[in-house]
C-alpha cells in the first residue's frame, strides 16, 4: 500500500462520495464545454486539498455523519486549485499537465481561460444556492491572496527581483493560503470552536509552505516526475529559495552576474546548467531544504495536540508524504 493510500484510508468512503458530489455539479449543458470540464477532472492530480478538508472534519467529529458541508468545503477548495492550474499553464505556456496535454495546447489559451473561469463561477454558484453560505464566504478570500501572489510574482520575474520577505509572502499566498484554508475550513463544516479553526489555519500554513518549498527544490531534481523539465522556473525567469539563498550569500558584483544569467536562461539552456550547477554546489537546495524541514516540523507540532487516532496518523503521514514527494 502506497504512503497516500494509507493516509486516503480513514475517509475513503468520504473522498468517493464527494467526487461524486463535485462530478454532479461540474456540468455544462453544452457538449463541448461538458467535455473540457470532463477532460481537467479526468486528469486532476492526488486530490491533497479536499483529501485535508476531509480529514480535518472527521478529527473534528469523531463517530458523526459528514454531509454537504464538509463536501461542498472540499469541492470548493479543489476546483479554486484546479482553475488556478488551468490559468497558470496559460500564463506560463506550459504544453503539459501532470503528464497529459495542457488545456491551452489541446484547446487555445482562450478557451482555456474561459473555462478557468466557468469552473469557479459553477462551483461558486453551487456553493451560494447550497444555503451554506459560510462555507464559500470562509473561502472566497483564499482567491484573492492567491491572485496577490501571482501577481506579485509576475512582476519580481520580469524584474528579476526577488527578497526573502517577498518569497515567502508570495509562497503563502499562491500556495499555503489554499491548504491552510482547506484545512481550517474542514473543521468550520462541522461546527468545530474557533480556537481548533485557528489551529488547522496554522497546521495547513505549515504545511503549504513546505509544500511549495519542496515544489521549488523538486525543480533542480532531473529525476523528479513532475511532468515537467527540470528547472523550468529558470526558463520562466522565478528567482525561487534555492536560487534566492544563494544570491542572499553572494556579494554586488557576483549577485550581478547570477541575475544575468537567470535572465539568460530564458532562451539559453548552458545559462539554465550553469544556474543549476552553482545552486547545487554553493548549497542553495540545503539552505531550502532546511527551512522546509522547520515548516514540516511546525506541522507537526500542531497535530501532535490532538488525541492519537487513524485520522491524526493521516495527517502525520501526510506530513512525510509531503517531505519525501518526488512529483
Amino acid at each position: 500500500m502506497s504512503l497516500l493510500e494509507q493516509i486516503r484510508r480513514p475517509v475513503e468512503d468520504l473522498l468517493r462520495e464527494c467526487r461524486t458530489y463535485m462530478c454532479d455539479r461540474m456540468t455544462a449543458d453544452d457538449p463541448f464545454v461538458q467535455s473540457m470540464l470532463d477532460y481537467i477532472i479526468g486528469n486532476m492530480g492526488k486530490g491533497v486539498r479536499p483529501l485535508l478538508v476531509l480529514l480535518s472534519s472527521r478529527l473534528h467529529a469523531e463517530g458523526v455523519a459528514l454531509g454537504e458541508r464538509t463536501n461542498l468545503a472540499a469541492m470548493l477548495v479543489e476546483m479554486i486549485h484546479t482553475a488556478s492550474l488551468v490559468h497558470d499553464d496559460v500564463i506560463d505556456e506550459s504544453p503539459m499537465r501532470r503528464g497529459n496535454p495542457s488545456v491551452n495546447n489541446r484547446w487555445g489559451a482562450n478557451s482555456a481561460v474561459l473555462c478557468g473561469d466557468y469552473i469557479l463561477a459553477t462551483a461558486f454558484d453551487a456553493g451560494m444556492t447550497s444555503g451554506h453560505y459560510d462555507i464559500p464566504t470562509f473561502i472566497i478570500s483564499a482567491m484573492r491572496q492567491l491572485c496577490s501572489g501571482e501577481l506579485v510574482q509576475n512582476e519580481c520575474n520580469r524584474t528579476s527581483t526577488m527578497t526573502r520577505e517577498l518569497y515567502l509572502d508570495i509562497i503563502n499566498k499562491k500556495t499555503a493560503v489554499l491548504l491552510s484554508t482547506s484545512a481550517a475550513v474542514g473543521a468550520v463544516a462541522v461546527g468545530a470552536s474557533r480556537e481548533c479553526v485557528e489551529r488547522m489555519t496554522e497546521f495547513g500554513t505549515a504545511l503549504g509552505m513546505a509544500f511549495q518549498i519542496k515544489d521549488d527544490i523538486l525543480d533542480y531534481d532531473v529525476d523528479a516526475q513532475t511532468g515537467k523539465p527540470s528547472c523550468n522556473d529558470l526558463r520562466e525567469g522565478k528567482i525561487t529559495l534555492p536560487l534566492l539563498s544563494v544570491l542572499e550569500s553572494a556579494d554586488e558584483c557576483e549577485r550581478q552576474r547570477l541575475v544575468a544569467l537567470l535572465q539568460a536562461a530564458r532562451t539559453d539552456e548552458c545559462a539554465v546548467e550553469q544556474l543549476r550547477e552553482i545552486v547545487t554546489t554553493r548549497g542553495g537546495l540545503q539552505a531550502a531544504q532546511t527551512l522546509m524541514d522547520d515548516y514540516m516540523n511546525r506541522a507537526r507540532a500542531v497535530v501532535a495536540m490532538y488525541p492519537a487516532s487513524d485520522v491524526r496518523r493521516s495527517l502525520e503521514l501526510l506530513c512525510e508524504f509531503v517531505a519525501a514527494r518526488n512529483n
